[in-house]
């Protein structure tokens, strides 16, 4: 899907709210969303996610790279 993509939505109301249909290709990541309006537009992001097992978690692919050898160590801590 292009970055400018665009798609026709409905929006379902139940008795206080308003609500939007997100059709899979737009879902976003998480449970949590910052909703802002500019103009006649809303803007809605996703909440950045907490920590690196979280975000971890919501990576959907595995990693199959392998990572190189480190020849040379870190140097040693000095005290100062």
């Amino acid at each position: 899907m292009s970055a400018n993509a665009t798609r026709r939505v409905r929006f379902v109301r139940n008795r206080y709210n308003q609500m939007l249909r997100i059709p899979r290709e737009f879902e976003l990541p998480g449970e949590e969303a910052i909703l802002r309006k500019e103009g006649n537009r809303l803007i809605v992001e996703p909440v950045g996610l907490g920590s690196l097992a979280e975000l971890m978690k919501s990576w959907t692919e595995s990693i199959e790279e392998e990572f190189p050898k480190i020849d040379d160590l870190p140097a040693e801590p000095v005290e100062i």
